[in-house]
């Protein structure tokens, strides 16, 4: 006996039309139970930072029932293969991609790409150039964390006579301009003041944070303040001033507000950081993507997600939180 029947299909048919209706009547997509693939594209694997967000997207994501696909550059400055990777997700056919773009205006070319196949993309940390090349950015506001880290080394030193040491991130990111002009403004100087003693590039790692540090020192040995990109460098730095016998004359800042950092301020090491949050970008960010593929809703514009001034030294005019808070409140290990 054959089981077959030409009717099957048709009761087949009708019963999927059915549900496809009554789900159309209560406002859920028969897509819906499709995994959303979120993106995520950081600089690189290593910097606690971005270790941190990544931590933070996973856990966001499996939280929301999402999927997260997370690439990075091999290096700070790697902009070509942040470009390869946003490729990669586009054919993977991720609903968005969040990422901290190594080049702020290198990679108008793919995210145009990503948007114009309906991915949303928002810039975590670092915004594009121009910020309308992405949907959103959720970041700290880079240029006032770095009026904050100027201001406080400028009012910790008094009266003293300044000799500044900038040690700079990767050209080319918005967030290293910001933090650069912003020191500049808090501490009450113009880009080629005479108080400037020099600059280097340390593409915000440790090693290149000490030898920067070395090569300026080699150069003045009267540089009394030392700007950083962030702790990493900040701990190069440090190294430096030692081997120089100077860690005691320098008023060393930085941001970044890593657990590793607010224990070198503790310690003594760096004087200030100024404190970010990459996990709430990173959440903010996996919620936004989960928010646009239920219901196509898209954020906009720029997202400040906060800075806090941390040291045990404060001074008057400039608001600050406590190691203890900080290590309550700080990322990484």
């Amino acid at each position: 006996m054959s089981f077959r029947s030409s009717r099957t299909p048709v009761r087949f048919n009708s019963l999927f039309a059915g549900i496809s209706a009554i789900g159309l009547m209560l406002g859920v997509s028969t897509a819906s139970a499709e995994e959303v693939i979120v993106g995520l594209v950081t600089k690189t694997e290593v910097n606690p930072f971005f270790v941190k967000m990544r931590q933070a997207a996973e856990a966001r994501a499996k939280e929301k029932g999402a999927k997260l696909i997370a690439r990075a550059g091999k290096f700070d400055g790697d902009n070509e293969g942040q470009v390869a990777a946003i490729e990669d997700l586009i054919s993977a056919g991720a609903k968005g991609i969040l990422v901290t773009p190594n080049n702020s205006s290198g990679m108008l070319d793919v995210i145009k790409k990503a948007r114009d196949a309906g991915v949303l993309v928002i810039a975590l940390d670092t915004a594009t150039d121009p910020a309308e090349a992405v949907d959103a950015t959720f970041a700290t506001d880079n240029f006032e964390a770095g009026v904050q880290q100027g201001a406080y080394a400028r009012k910790a030193m008094g009266d003293k006579k300044a000799v500044v040491a900038m040690l700079d991130g990767t050209p080319g990111g918005t967030v290293d301009t910001f933090r650069h002009d912003g020191y500049l403004k808090g501490f009450g100087i113009a880009e080629g003041d005479p108080s400037i003693a020099g600059a280097a590039i340390t593409n915000g790692a440790q090693d290149k944070g000490q030898i920067g540090m070395e090569n300026l020192l080699s150069k003045n040995g009267d540089i009394n303040a030392v700007y950083t990109i962030n702790e990493p460098a900040a701990a190069g730095a440090y190294a430096a001033l030692k081997a120089f016998g100077k860690e005691g004359d320098v008023m060393l800042t930085s941001i970044d507000g890593g657990c590793a950092g607010v224990r070198d301020v503790k310690d003594g090491k760096i004087a200030a950081t100024v404190m970010q949050f990459p996990y709430k970008m990173a959440s903010m960010g996996v919620d936004a993507v989960v928010e646009y593929a239920s219901s196509g809703k898209k954020p906009s514009g720029f997202v400040n997600t906060g800075s806090f001034l941390i040291t045990d030294k404060p001074v008057d005019g400039l608001e600050s939180k406590d190691t203890a808070w900080g290590l309550e409140n700080c990322w990484g290990d």
